[in-house]
Formats: structure tokens, C-alpha cells, sequence
């Protein structure tokens, strides 16, 4: 199964349903299974942080007890979109150079990605949070986790 790295809170974020979208300077041809794996860096400052903060605590997390060095969730990667950041500072994901999902500037999911013309957000579905986050040491871009598919 292919598998992100993603730092902390962002992994857990995903894992919980609260973040459908993965923002990257790069797209991706891949589509299918992915393994949320949490890199060993946790953000504590931006956990501190409005919505992060607040999101964070509703279910249970803080910057001191967020997993790290391991796969939390698997995914799949249905889509990938380009940013384009329209007059008012919303985001606009284009698919195939038409307008496909709006993401507004004010909301949680504006707040935990990195929206800027040029981006590209990468859309996860069926996101499932794994009871047992599973060690597994990360890399950069897409790799292959040895894991399974967890169904």
C-alpha cells in the first residue's frame, strides 16, 4: 500500500475526519489505498492555535499525546486538485480546469491546509482511524508501506 508522511497534528487531523484535503506543492498520478503515517515532528505551537486547539481537544488530543512514528489511519486518495485562491481568498479546487469543490477562507479546512495558487489538494475519502496506529518508519513522497491493507 502506498503511504504519505504527514506531520503531526496534520496525520491525526486526517485520521479524524476533520481534514479531507492534503495540500502539496505536487500532484500525484497515484490513486487508490493510502497509509496516514505521523512523522516524529509535532507542531506544539500551531496545536495551540485556533481552530487547531479547540478540534485537537474534542477528541481528546494536545500537542503532548499525539502519535508519532506511526501509520494512525489508511485512506484512498481519490482526486487531486489545483488551488486557485479566487477574489475574495477562498480556495477553488480545479479539476480538469473546472471549478470541482470550494473551500472557504474561514473554514477549519482553509485553516489546516496550505491553500495558494499553484497547490494542489489531494482528496481523501473513506478515511479510517486505525485502533492500533502501527510503527512504521516514514519518507518523503509517496512510498511503499509494508503494512497491509488493514480491511
Amino acid at each position: 500500500m502506498k503511504a504519505l508522511t504527514i506531520h503531526q497534528p496534520w496525520a491525526t487531523l486526517i485520521a479524524l475526519g476533520e481534514k479531507r484535503f492534503e495540500t502539496r506543492s505536487w500532484a500525484t498520478k497515484y490513486r487508490g489505498p493510502l497509509a496516514i503515517h505521523a512523522g516524529k515532528k509535532v507542531d506544539k505551537e500551531i496545536c495551540r492555535q485556533e481552530p487547531f486547539k479547540t478540534i485537537l481537544e474534542k477528541h481528546g488530543y494536545t500537542a503532548d499525546n499525539l502519535s508519532t512514528g506511526v501509520v494512525v489511519a489508511v485512506a484512498n486518495l481519490s482526486e487531486w486538485y489545483e488551488v486557485h485562491i479566487d477574489h475574495t481568498g477562498d480556495a477553488v479546487l480545479i479539476s480538469g480546469n473546472v471549478p470541482a469543490v470550494w473551500v472557504g477562507k474561514d473554514s477549519n479546512e482553509f485553516n489546516f491546509g496550505w491553500y495558494d495558487d499553484g497547490r494542489f489538494a489531494w482528496g481523501l475519502t473513506n478515511v479510517r482511524i486505525l485502533p492500533f496506529p502501527t510503527l512504521a518508519r516514514g519518507q518523503q513522497g509517496l512510498w511503499n508501506w509494508d503494512g497491509g491493507t488493514t480491511e
